[in-house]
């Protein structure tokens, strides 16, 4: 059976306001969650005025609070920024809120330039990459812990030095914990610590099926895993035509090109992307960004996606659409709900 999440970056389109992209941001997640998606998660950026969401972890409480049944998370948070024992504290709170219905995505990207990785550092000196592996097992002991967990059964073993040291407030449940990453080396820590993994297609297809088939091979079960569970984040546009679809996905095109050529901002409109003075370098450009994403009707992006799946082997899909223009957005996760079959509230 297919899963079908949805990712969202919280969008800004030119003309537009974060407090607008945040209003959008709730009003998707309700309809996600009466279109049968599972999950819902949302991500981090800084300094960038193309994304309003630099704190997944302050929208997630507000995406929860607003809705009834669907899992809400982070896709993610850059712990590399952060103090495991803080991330644990807030998804803590969020749990205790919410219980049984938050997901904790995290990931080893910036999620912004090198300036602004300087500014997030808790320090005088940022954590080295090199520790990401411990900092995430850290943070997973401090969440077990929280349970009452300890020893073999979870938590810290007893000559660990934060034994006595617990992430607050304590109590039953847990986030279910993923591994973002866009390549190999996410797959490979995630695969070692026994973390479910979704694959960030959207942003390095030129890595092929390796990532997930790496994760599966090196896989070690776990205690929250007995086996390797893995997921993929992909693209996607769909309008009832595949001429309306590539009229819309005309946006966030142009926006892609202009992030490629370090000079993104917030998303244009369709009009001014059909207008768009393209020139021949523009336009070859342009072309290898339409294959970076699914664009089509509900038929055509059905296909292309349980071909993507198979290759990759997965039935588990997170889904992110940008357009300009919200109903466009929610439509278009509408038509893939009813060509995948997702059973509606």
């Amino acid at each position: 059976m297919v899963t079908l999440s949805v990712l969202d970056q919280s969008p800004i389109r030119k003309g537009g306001s974060a407090a607008e992209a945040f209003a959008n941001t709730i009003d998707l997640a309700q309809q996600a969650e009466r279109l049968g998606y599972s999950r819902y998660w949302l991500a981090e950026h800084h300094n960038t005025s193309s994304f309003a969401g630099s704190a997944p972890e302050v929208l997630i409480a507000a995406v929860a609070a607003a809705t009834n049944r669907i899992r809400v998370g982070s896709g993610g948070v850059m712990l590399p920024h952060y103090s495991p024992l803080k991330v644990a504290e807030c998804f803590r709170v969020l749990e205790t809120l919410y219980p049984g219905r938050i997901d904790l995505g995290v990931g080893r990207a910036p999620g912004g330039d090198m300036r602004t990785t300087r500014a997030l550092q808790p320090g005088p000196q940022a954590y080295d990459v090199g520790v990401f592996p411990q900092q995430v097992e850290l943070l997973r002991q401090f969440l077990e812990d929280a349970t009452g967990l300890q020893g073999e059964a979870g938590g810290f073993p007893a000559d660990h030095p934060y034994v006595g040291l617990h992430a607050t407030p304590r109590g039953p449940g847990m986030p279910a914990l993923w591994m973002l990453g866009s390549g190999g080396d996410g797959a490979l820590i995630a695969a070692q610590l026994g973390m479910a993994y979704c694959f960030a297609h959207f942003i390095n297809q030129d890595a092929g099926t390796q990532p997930l088939e790496l994760y599966r091979r090196n896989f070690r079960p776990s205690r929250d895993h007995a086996s390797p569970r893995g997921s993929i984040a992909v693209s996607v546009t769909v309008a009832d035509t595949e001429e309306e679809a590539r009229r819309i996905a005309s946006s966030r095109n142009l926006w892609v090109m202009h992030l490629l050529q370090n000079r993104a901002g917030s998303f244009p409109s369709i009009e001014e992307a059909l207008a768009y003075p393209y020139t021949d370098q523009d336009r070859v450009m342009l072309r290898a960004i339409e294959q970076r994403s699914i664009t089509g009707s509900p038929e055509q992006v059905r296909a292309r996606l349980l071909a993507l799946g198979e290759a990759h082997g997965v039935d588990d899909f997170v889904i992110l659409t940008i357009t300009y223009d919200q109903k466009d957005r929610i439509r278009s996760y509408a038509l893939l709900a009813e060509a995948m079959g997702l059973e509606q509230a």
